[in-house]
């Protein structure tokens, strides 16, 4: 193998495997919420897979919402506001589906509108 082959190899690697904050936060939550759906689908049976997504949703809010609580955080002040409430409410809302006195929906579309604002999409409503 020559050189040019082995860089050209080398670049390709690190492209396929370097990703941005932004592309990793937006997979975590892609996964978590196909991950709710698919269990709450699937029906009262896959209950124990839907208490297991639904709590690494709440970890994955919790986490956003010490990250966004953080001084140093670059995003705008109101924003950080507002993405720090809806993680309180998914915790509280959480609690509720858990307890069958709450829907998943809300849940399902906070996670897709977050999606879209990390994808860079607006809303088509």
């Amino acid at each position: 193998m020559n050189a040019q082959t082995l860089a050209q190899r080398a670049y390709s690697q690190t492209g396929r495997t370097t990703k941005t904050l932004r592309g990793t936060e937006y997979e975590l939550i892609a996964r978590t919420t196909h991950r709710i759906k698919a269990a709450a689908e699937a029906g009262p049976l896959a209950y124990p897979r839907l208490v297991e997504a639904l709590s690494d949703n709440q970890r994955l809010w919790t986490f956003l919402a010490a990250d966004v609580a953080d001084k140093d955080n670059a995003l705008p002040q109101e924003l950080r506001a507002r993405i720090f409430y809806l993680a309180e409410f998914v915790q509280q809302h959480t609690s509720k589906v858990l307890m069958k006195k709450g829907r998943i929906t809300p849940l399902l579309e906070i996670n897709a509108a977050i999606l879209r604002g990390l994808s860079g999409r607006r809303n088509s409503r």
